[in-house]
């Protein structure tokens, strides 16, 4: 099973399967991990601002605008800041890497 790296707010590292399909977001919410995720993963919050490890960041399709406009109300954003609930899982993402965005 392909695996999805998070670093919690506190730096703990959690390895979590993955299910092609879901959004990063999901199976981190599915794990009992701290992401608010208050909209549900309609993109309509910033609440589940995770930054992701540089090497990945080129697996990744391009945020689309409406991820961007969100971005812009998140906290602490950086150059790898995404919305976890617009990364859609796949194999091709096997061992990414991602880190819990301080809360607001």
């Amino acid at each position: 099973m392909a695996k999805v790296v998070v670093v919690d707010r506190e730096g703990v590292e959690h390895v979590l399967e993955g299910q092609a399909g879901w959004s990063v977001m999901e199976v981190i919410r599915e794990a009992g991990l701290p992401i608010e995720a208050a909209c549900g993963g309609c993109c309509a919050c910033a609440t589940c601002h995770v930054y992701v490890d540089e090497e990945h960041l080129a697996k990744l399709e391009e945020p689309q605008p409406d991820e961007n406009m969100m971005l812009d109300e998140a906290f602490q954003v950086q150059d790898n800041s995404r919305l976890s609930c617009q990364l859609k899982f796949s194999d091709a993402l096997d061992g990414i890497k991602v880190t819990l965005a301080p809360e607001f």
